[in-house]
């Protein structure tokens, strides 16, 4: 009796369905890696370089050109500098066309030649920091007008051209940008407020977002407007309620401080945004505040979608309103929870607007996304920035696996 047997490998069915599957999948895969993985990796490369904010732009030759003098000490200037105080510039050249009303009246500079109408010159190699003049004395043509050379002369562009090695492309690396992070003092002191800032904006977000949801989840009049004002933090433009809360909060004209003055609950004025540890708390309930509205739209949704019998069968058994949301509404809501917690800690974690505008990271509350601005833009380090940067992707990315292994429980995550 023979016994068949399955064939090995895939047929040519199982070959054309997994070619139209990549196929259909490339536009995704291309628009992935150019707006996720490729400056991902360009973040990774730029922070193993010493590189700082002057060096995005390669070194390169400057060249200026200008009719100076009149008479017998008319001359063309050629102002020519390295735009770099590091690197060496190769192979620097000069190419430009002169007007017909200019002619050479001395000697040309070393390396300069003159054919027609086009000057060229082969100065070699730029020094770091080179900066000089290149003169070349002319005398105008019969009937020639300097005004009319010079425009002529000015408005023709020279062309200069040279080589220099980026810093941006060499395969110079170091560690040096990670270890100047870790061995400042503030690093620890920056983890911690990015920690607490996150930790507690997104705990607190989630449950003031789960209040909000219960008290919705009723119908009654003027429900749909109340959901909608519900939304205005989150659809309000940052700028604007930021400005707000700032005003609000203001230790001289603020009416917070005006109230609590009239009230008796303050002495003095308090500066809401400018002392420690206060300033921490206040930008962590403007988190809170400004994003529980998202948890509230998703809360309501699937709270809305929970079979009502339920609900009724423990009425009849004398189930207490705690109790029915224990055991009933809490258990079908831990999968959106987990969801929300985790978009919500990544999302705080890159926070970096809020912070800004309402305090410029001063007072105790610079994050780690704060001191990513300050090291790139502030002190000039880019190198340093995208090591912060990096630091930021670890943490997240030993964040999600945790929370993936540990932490989540519902079905598909």
């Amino acid at each position: 009796m023979n016994i068949a047997t399955p064939p090995k490998g895939r047929g040519p069915l199982a070959k054309r369905e997994a070619r139209l599957a990549w196929s259909l999948l490339l536009p995704t895969i291309t628009m992935v890696s150019l707006v996720v993985i490729l400056p991902l990796l360009a973040i990774f490369w730029i922070s193993f370089k010493p590189i700082g904010l002057a060096d995005l732009r390669p070194p390169a030759p400057v060249l200026r050109e200008s009719l100076r003098g009149s008479g017998d000490d008319l001359r063309i200037e050629y102002r020519l500098r390295n735009s770099s105080q590091e690197t060496e510039i190769t192979d620097v050249t000069i190419r430009d066309t002169w007007p017909e009303s200019l002619i050479v009246a001395g000697d040309l500079p070393a390396g300069c030649h003159l054919e027609g109408t086009v000057f060229a010159c082969d100065l070699g190699t730029l020094e770091p920091g080179f900066n000089e003049r290149l003169r070349v004395p002319v005398a105008l043509a019969d009937g020639a007008d300097k005004d009319t050379a010079e425009d002529a002369a000015e408005g023709n562009k020279p062309q200069v051209q040279g080589n220099a090695e980026s810093i941006l492309t060499n395969f110079e690396f170091t560690l040096d940008n990670f270890a100047k992070v870790f061995d400042g003092d503030e690093f620890w002191s920056v983890m911690w407020v990015t920690i607490f800032y996150t930790v507690f904006g997104t705990v607190g977000a989630l449950l003031l977002g789960l209040f909000a949801a219960l008290l919705l989840n009723k119908s009654f009049r003027g429900q749909g407007i109340l959901r909608g004002l519900y939304l205005f933090p989150y659809v309000a433009p940052v700028i604007a309620v930021a400005f707000t809360w700032v005003n609000l909060f203001d230790p001289f004209s603020g009416s917070a401080n005006a109230l609590l003055l009239q009230m008796g609950v303050t002495s003095e004025a308090i500066n809401f945004f400018g002392q420690r540890p206060l300033a921490l708390i206040m930008v962590t309930v403007f988190e809170i505040w400004r994003y529980f509205p998202l948890s509230f739209l998703f809360i309501l949704a699937r709270l809305q979608s929970i079979d009502t019998d339920m609900y009724e069968a423990a009425d009849m058994d004398g189930a207490s309103p705690f109790q029915k949301f224990w055991y009933l509404s809490l258990p079908m809501l831990l999968g959106i929870l987990s969801v929300l917690f985790l978009l919500r800690f990544i999302w705080t974690f890159n926070k970096f607007d809020d912070i800004f505008l309402l305090t410029g990271g001063n007072a105790g509350t610079r994050t780690l996304t704060v001191n990513v601005y300050e090291q790139a833009f502030a002190v000039s380090n880019i190198g340093a920035g995208a090591a912060v940067a990096v630091i930021i992707f670890g943490c997240l990315l030993v964040f999600s696996v945790f929370f993936f292994k540990f932490i989540s429980r519902e079905e598909g995550l």
